[in-house]
């Protein structure tokens, strides 16, 4: 059995609990948003994600670069996530795991 698509199986629920195993006091994103001006009005802004999604309409943003020195010199480049990014990219790999898990 293939899967080609997760697309039917995403729900407000399923972005909802994404966003719930999310980490709240991260550093923003390109947009600048907040896990907190996110939550603000949270269920518009997952069925917005929703639509998005299912409709092909969906880009997720550029990442965020930041370095952070490193113990022995020289530094480390992070990629920073927006919020709707990482809902997105959590949501996706909970279902790829728990379609792998009871296959």
């Amino acid at each position: 059995m293939a899967f080609t698509s997760l697309n039917h199986y995403l729900d407000a629920e399923w972005l909802e609990y994404a966003f719930e195993c999310t980490r709240k006091d991260g550093a923003v994103g390109v947009d600048g948003r907040t896990a907190e001006s996110y939550a603000a009005n949270l269920q518009q802004n997952l069925l917005s994600l929703i639509e998005r999604l299912k409709s092909g309409r969906y880009r997720a943003p550029p990442v965020r670069r930041h370095y952070i020195p490193k113990a022995g010199g020289g530094e480390r480049g992070l990629g920073i996530p927006t919020v709707t990014s990482y809902c997105t990219s959590l949501s996706e790999l909970l279902h790829i795991g728990l379609f792998t898990y009871f296959l």
